[in-house]
């Protein structure tokens, strides 16, 4: 029900643009989250946003390099990537949870559909 592209190999200082897409109806209000997992780590939050896309969050690694976006209302997000560090390595996922705004945004327990994941590869 979520698709997540736009995963790759990047060098260091360059950018990528994740997108994920969901099928998930739009009669309920819903957050959209991305998290992370890096190779033999657990997995984390990166940043999430509001159903009606104003209102965001991100983990502080990310901060003033990340910027998360999404249609009003929509079933698109994206999740704009520059400045990439070797640590940004990860497999990225999105995810969507039926709540509303509040500090529970960085929490995956809160998040009931998630997507398969795309790979970010950071190279020096």
């Amino acid at each position: 029900q979520l698709q997540a592209s736009g995963g790759g190999l990047v060098q260091v200082g360059g950018s990528l643009r994740l997108s994920c897409a969901t099928s998930r109806s739009t009669r309920s209000p819903y957050i959209m989250g991305w998290f992370r997992q890096a190779p033999g780590k657990e997995r984390e939050f990166v940043s999430a946003i509001s159903w009606n896309g104003i209102t965001t969050s991100y983990a502080d690694f990310v901060k003033g390099r990340f910027t998360i976006s999404r249609e009003r209302n929509g079933n698109n997000m994206n999740l704009r990537m520059n400045n990439l560090r070797p640590e940004d390595t990860a497999v990225y996922y999105c995810a969507t949870a039926p709540t509303s705004w509040g500090p529970h945004v960085t929490a995956e327990s809160q998040y009931d559909q998630w997507g398969q994941g795309t790979l970010v590869t950071v190279s020096s």
